[in-house]
C-alpha cells in the first residue's frame, strides 16, 4: 500500500494544499485528520505581494537585456 500525506486546508469543499486545489480520487481509501487550528490567510502578505506588484508595475526603468555576471567566490568590498 502506498500512501501520500498533503498539509492544507478545506475550503468550498476543495482541499488546498500550496494554494493549489487537490483532487482526491473517487473511491480511493483516505484517512482525514481535522485538527483544532484555523489557517489564518494572512492580509499582511498579500497587501506585501500587492505592493511589490504595484512597484514593478509603476515603475518606468527599461529593463536590461543583459546583467552583469556574480562572482560569488570572491571576497566582497564595500
Amino acid at each position: 500500500m502506498q500512501a501520500q500525506a498533503y498539509e492544507g486546508y478545506f475550503e468550498n469543499g476543495s482541499f488546498f494544499t500550496a494554494g493549489k486545489a487537490i483532487k482526491i480520487p473517487e473511491k480511493k481509501k483516505v484517512y482525514i485528520t481535522i485538527l483544532d487550528e484555523a489557517i489564518q490567510e494572512s492580509d499582511e502578505k498579500a497587501n506585501t505581494l500587492k505592493e511589490i506588484f504595484d512597484s514593478i508595475n509603476a515603475c518606468d526603468e527599461e529593463i536590461p537585456d543583459t546583467f552583469p555576471r556574480v562572482n560569488f567566490n570572491r571576497e566582497f568590498k564595500l
